[in-house]
């Protein structure tokens, strides 16, 4: 009887592996798409920007590992978003006696995403929204 049982066993055990294997090989044949493999993403590479903020008030309310958007405003333009989701890398101590001269916060972006922080900080007011 217990013979019977772990040969009855064995027998299934061969039967599922064969449709498993079976199973996937059936598909190919029949013409059903292979699947599709993405290759990963290039990597991007991260740099520090440090950015002056224009009130300094909101950059004391800035932790490192806080994702902020960074919104540049100009007088004669519409507000426009400039680095969305940037991880706030490093809040410098402020000299609390400068005046409105704003706040520095260090953002690690792609290089890309860089240039345009500086551009942006070079013509506009720059503000930032947590995310």
């Amino acid at each position: 009887m217990r013979r019977r049982r772990r040969a009855a066993s064995a027998a299934l055990a061969v039967v599922a592996a064969a449709l498993a294997v079976g199973g996937t090989e059936a598909q190919a044949s029949r013409g059903a798409p292979q699947p599709v493999v993405k290759p990963p993403p290039a990597a991007v590479r991260m740099v520090s920007a440090p950015v002056r903020i224009a009130d300094a008030a909101t950059v004391r309310l800035l932790r490192p590992g806080d994702r902020v958007d960074v919104v540049a405003a100009e007088r004669a333009q519409q507000p426009r978003v400039v680095a969305a989701g940037a991880r706030v890398a490093e809040v410098p101590r402020t000299d609390e006696s400068v005046g409105d001269g704003g706040a520095l916060v260090v953002l690690s972006v792609p290089r890309d995403t860089a240039r345009a922080l500086v551009g942006a900080g070079a013509t506009a007011r720059l503000a930032v929204t947590l995310c």
